[in-house]
Formats: C-alpha cells, sequence, structure tokens
C-alpha cells in the first residue's frame, strides 16, 4: 500500500487529534501530582527530622495530602481513556 496515495478523512484525523490529546493529558497531567508529591514529601522528611516524636502525625498527613494531589493525575488518566475509547 502506497502511503502517498491515501485518502484522508475527517475519522482520521479526528482519531490522530484524540490520541494526540490522549497523550498530551496524560504528559501534562502528571507533571503537577509529580512535583506536588515530591514537595509534600520532601517538607514531611524536613519536620520528621525537626521534631522526630511527630513522626506518625506527619506521615499521615503527608499520606493524605499525597492522596489529594495524585486525583489530578487520576482525572487526566480519566481523559486520556475518554480521548482513546470514547472518540471516534
Amino acid at each position: 500500500m502506497n502511503l502517498l496515495n491515501m485518502e484522508i478523512d475527517g475519522k482520521v484525523i479526528i482519531r490522530a487529534a484524540a490520541l494526540l490529546g490522549a497523550g498530551i493529558a496524560m504528559g501534562f497531567g502528571a507533571i503537577g501530582p509529580g512535583i506536588g508529591e515530591g514537595f509534600v514529601g520532601g517538607k514531611a522528611c524536613e519536620g520528621i527530622a525537626r521534631q522526630p516524636e511527630l513522626q506518625g502525625p506527619i506521615i499521615r498527613t503527608m499520606l493524605i495530602a499525597d492522596a489529594i494531589a495524585e486525583s489530578t493525575g487520576i482525572y487526566a488518566l480519566v481523559v486520556a481513556l475518554l480521548l482513546i475509547f470514547v472518540v471516534t
């Protein structure tokens, strides 16, 4: 099959745009949670180093903050999956 003579219709362009959008959504959607979780983990380590007796509450608070930060990454995943499997 000669790729230069293929006709490109609207469905192919929409599918390509949906797949490109899914990749961009996951790429940008993973940056924020990665930075946020790293920042929270670093600050938790600093807090435990300053007051080791508060290790339990600091770790609990860190895990809750990480779960909240990760929710934006999960939303980006949902958007990417919708773009891949729902957009025709």
